[in-house]
């Protein structure tokens, strides 16, 4: 086997770049993209941003915190 002409080297390279690519999908995709991950948002803070919005009046607000068992 002679590797003089360059071939070698170039393909060679292609395999690293190959497998860690594959290796960094197969264990980083699963977990996500952190700056891509969305905080869920918890229902009492959605209704206290419904309420200071002016969605829903003060009366809905403090039923649907009792309805929810909200505190």
């Amino acid at each position: 086997m002679h590797y003089t002409d360059g071939s070698f080297w170039g393909m060679h390279f292609f395999w690293w770049i190959f497998w860690i690519v594959i290796l960094v999908w197969v264990f980083f995709l699963p977990y996500g993209i952190p700056s891509r991950k969305r905080k869920k948002k918890k229902p009492l803070e959605i209704l206290q941003k419904r309420y200071a919005k002016g969605e829903i009046s003060k009366e809905e607000y403090e039923e649907a915190k009792k309805y929810f068992n909200l505190q």
